[in-house]
């Protein structure tokens, strides 16, 4: 940040401004020492705005689903929960025209978020690779900082570089290699990357468009697939088949 940036040069000014005066070295660490206690008591502020994010999201969604896809995504939570490592999640079908999940911080625990139409039209192989995708952030340790970066006012460009650019890609890796069949993640990036959203959708939604980064796919709201970017959902896809 650039009051980092300024409050480290400042310091390094005044210890060495001993060669002027002895005691401003003295004052140099004293302002070091305080912004550096100032920052790491705001980092851990939003490290808790982060831990209500599942919260939050749970405002925003009516419960979704049939008893049979609710019995599928356990099972599927289940048996990927014990490969990842990751306990006391909690999963929710939420109502929701748009293909997407997420696996978010609620509280000490974490909430998996899948949209009912996922849950319907994705095979079960694809079903799986999303979950091991969501599940994979969380062993890459990734959540904090997008749950972070969803809960607090930023402009785009900070919240990205908070987030993290390619984190999804990365996260692609991972599952794939923990499910052992990549073109069932492929599969569901496709259908993603290929779905023309309801003007009513949630992923195009201002809400969406602040906390897009804890989502399976990120950019659910963009008309065009750009190849460019790491996290767009088809080059994601063309990557996996290529594995």
């Amino acid at each position: 940040m650039p009051q980092t940036i300024i409050v480290a040069a400042v310091s390094v000014l005044l210890i060495v401004g001993f060669l002027v005066v002895a005691w401003l070295p003295a004052l140099g660490v004293a302002i070091a020492a305080l912004y550096a206690w100032d920052l790491h008591r705001s980092d851990a502020r939003f490290e808790r705005r982060g831990l209500t994010i599942g919260a939050t999201l749970l405002d925003q969604f009516h419960a979704g689903g049939t008893n049979e896809d609710r019995q599928r995504l356990a099972i599927v939570l289940d048996r990927l929960s014990a490969t990842f490592g990751v306990d006391s999640v909690s999963a929710l079908i939420v109502e929701e025209s748009g293909y997407n999940a997420a696996l978010v911080p609620n509280g000490a625990k974490y909430s998996l978020f899948v949209t009912n139409s996922l849950m319907s039209d994705f095979e079960l192989i694809e079903l799986e690779g999303v979950v091991a995708h969501c599940l994979a952030r969380e062993r890459l340790g990734l959540l904090t900082r997008e749950s972070v970066a969803g809960a607090i006012s930023m402009n785009d460009e900070v919240r990205r570089a908070l987030a993290g650019t390619g984190t999804a890609y990365r996260a692609d890796e991972v599952a794939a290699a923990a499910i052992r069949y990549p073109l069932g993640l492929a599969g569901a990036l496709r259908k993603c990357a290929s779905q023309e959203l309801a003007t009513t959708s949630y992923f195009r939604s201002p809400s969406y468009a602040q906390s897009r980064w804890i989502w399976f796919n990120i950019w659910s709201d963009r008309p065009q697939s750009d190849l460019s970017d790491l996290d767009d959902a088809e080059l994601r896809a063309l990557a996996l088949e290529e594995w």
